[in-house]
């Protein structure tokens, strides 16, 4: 039954800026925080060995003393597994260190430790115009991947913006120019590689002016150094801050040896492969109140099982920010990821976080991810196995959770704000969405022809289901709310043209309990494909006719059609539980195993994420 529900009141508010990391009830998923690093006093830990660091510390020295500190370069060196470094506050201007040995690395009590890629550039040269210059030896010269397809994406994206260098001014990044006379404004800089001169359209006259220096802070092959032999066991990191590095800050290994940025980095496995053959060089990595920013590519590479990712803050990353590739068992929990691609690259697939290639039950839990308007928000891609992405904040993405020719996931008790998809699915089977609040971000479930043969990246169709297989979604008990401005329908199953006639078994095994609220009216609310005819799509306007049309579906699914009044307790506070219950909708039946999953104690929960506000 589509009943009128009046929602003008909050849907301008939608556009608002406020703080979504803001704490709802104790009761509420997501959790609301602390997102990102939480300050910490780190005691020195006993080990076998500890040592000492400081950024004037002294090579030759021993490092065992904390009033004669070494270098982190000459620690790296010596320490073995189960040592601890602990590192004194201040700057580090380092990079490049290679570890393959089971570790701890750690501040010195409250101390920040804050490791750079760049160096300071002084000397400078006044060019007319406005220009000054200084030549730069460590420049980092990229182009784009050969699956980069310039004939659609040049128009759009310069090649100059594939380059890692990067230059800061009082610590702002300034954007890459392609010639001396696009600098103008002093917001930008160019590179002339062939003569090694670096370019500024600002005085850098009592300026601190920064760039990038090394294109890596810590490496861990999975290969001897230092005279050792890797020991298979993840580094622990805590309370760090990596920032301003070329390409990437940290490259966790797996068989494969890192690539230079113009190979792909992410082939490790190559095709398919069962899970007990890859994922195991390096197992355990911890990275615990840490942040990663302003990393031209990625934060970090990270390969190995059991990964574990906490609290900690991704920001002003290139193409993605946290990249897992062929692992198993990863946690990412209550970690704050922002403003990924920052340069605005196109065709470049860009996600601020890329779960990649054949990775097992990678949870990602009560994550805040915002700010994210040139990118996905977290992209399952590749031969991924069962999944589990729940309780996360989901802002301003592209796809806020996008889950690509893969197997098996469960998305639940997440907020969608503001996203021009909240959930995709593609080419994948088995997904399950249960219990999200999606506010302004559509869901789209589709598939198309693309298989195994001849396909544009090889092998990757692979590893995930046929043309056929891609089926068995369920899509339950879900809150899907829209102001005026979203087109189309709130919730879209879709087939390629190509694909009719040939793929005919429903995408999906159930789609009940869902409650639409949208403003305004004269728009689909669902569409569905396969269905009989030549385009094999159809929308629905109505419950009614997505009964009709598709029977078996939304059987006690409610959609409110309105034009004003208040629906959440307050959008302006990302405050979304409902302000009441709509008439008719009664709370579901909510599984043993999804209730583990979301930490519900209840046995039953309204639609959506979120319970409703308690009555006055």
């Amino acid at each position: 039954m589509t009943t009128p529900f009046r929602i003008r009141r909050w849907a301008a508010a939608l556009g608002l800026l406020a703080a979504p990391w803001l704490a709802g009830p104790a009761t509420a998923q997501p959790s609301g925080g602390p997102y990102g690093p939480v300050p910490q006093r780190y005691a020195v830990p006993k080990a076998a060995h500890v040592y000492y660091v400081a950024p004037d510390g002294q090579a030759d020295a021993a490092g065992t003393q904390l009033n004669a500190p070494t270098t982190i370069e000459a620690a790296i060196a010596r320490v073995v597994t189960g040592d601890v470094i602990v590192m004194r506050g201040g700057t580090y201007r380092t990079g490049g260190l290679e570890l393959n040995q089971g570790i701890a690395i750690q501040p010195y009590l409250d101390e920040k430790p804050v490791l750079k890629g760049t160096r300071v550039a002084a000397d400078w040269e006044a060019l007319p115009h406005g220009v000054w210059r200084t030549k730069w030896a460590t420049l980092f010269p990229a182009g784009p991947l050969g699956w980069w397809q310039r004939k659609l994406e040049g128009t759009k994206t310069p090649l100059h913006r594939f380059n890692n260098d990067m230059v800061f001014v009082d610590g702002e990044a300034l954007a890459s120019a392609g010639w001396e006379g696009e600098l103008a404004g002093g917001k930008s800089f160019y590179v002339d590689y062939d003569k090694g001169y670096v370019y500024i359209g600002v005085n850098p006259a009592g300026r601190t002016v920064e760039i990038t220096a090394h294109d890596i802070a810590l490496h861990r092959p999975s290969r001897p150094v230092n005279g050792k032999a890797p020991d298979r066991i993840g580094p622990q990191l805590r309370g760090l801050t990596f920032t301003q590095y070329a390409y990437r800050a940290i490259d966790i290994e797996g068989k494969k040896p890192s690539t230079p940025v113009s190979e792909e980095p992410t082939d490790d496995p190559v095709g398919p492969s069962p899970e007990s053959a890859h994922g195991k060089e390096v197992v355990g990595t911890l990275l615990e109140n840490v942040t990663i920013s302003h990393c031209s590519r990625v934060a970090g590479y990270f390969r190995g099982d059991k990964l574990v990712i906490r609290n900690s803050l991704i920001s002003d990353t290139g193409t993605e920010g946290i990249y897992v590739i062929g692992s198993s068992d990863a946690l990412l929990e209550r970690n704050l990821i922002r403003r990924n691609n920052v340069e605005k690259l196109t065709g470049y697939y860009p996600s601020a976080v890329k779960i990649f290639n054949q990775s097992y039950r990678v949870t990602v839990r009560d994550n805040l991810i915002v700010e994210q308007p040139y990118s996905n928000g977290v992209w399952y891609d590749v031969g991924n196995i069962d999944g589990v992405f729940v309780n996360n904040y989901v802002e301003g993405a592209m796809a806020g959770l996008f889950f690509e020719i893969s197997k098996g996931i469960t998305v639940a008790g997440n907020v969608f704000v503001n996203n021009q998809q909240g959930v995709r699915i593609l080419n994948s089977a088995g997904a399950k969405v249960l219990h999200n609040t999606f506010v302004n971000s559509q869901v789209l479930i589709d598939r198309n022809e693309r298989s195994a043969q001849g396909d544009h990246f090889g092998w990757h169709p692979q590893t995930g289901p046929d043309v056929n297989e891609r089926v068995g979604h369920v899509f339950e008990g879900n809150l899907l709310v829209a102001d005026a401005s979203v087109k189309g329908p709130l919730l879209r199953f879709e087939q390629a043209p190509v694909t009719c006639g040939q793929v005919t078994q429903a995408p999906s095994t159930r789609v009940d309990g869902n409650v639409y609220l949208r403003a305004g009216t004269g728009q689909p609310l669902v569409s569905w494909a396969p269905v009989t005819g030549s385009a094999c799509q159809a929308t629905y306007a109505t419950l009614e006719e997505f009964r009709q049309g598709v029977p078996g579906v939304e059987a006690v699914g409610r959609a409110f059609i309105g034009d004003d009044g208040t629906v959440f307790r307050s959008v302006e506070l990302r405050r979304f539980e409902l302000a009441r219950v709509p008439d008719g909708v009664q709370p579901l039946p909510v599984s043993p195993e999804l209730r583990r999953l979301l930490g519900w104690p209840e046995a039953r929960h309204l639609p959506g994420a979120l319970p409703a506000v308690s009555p006055r």
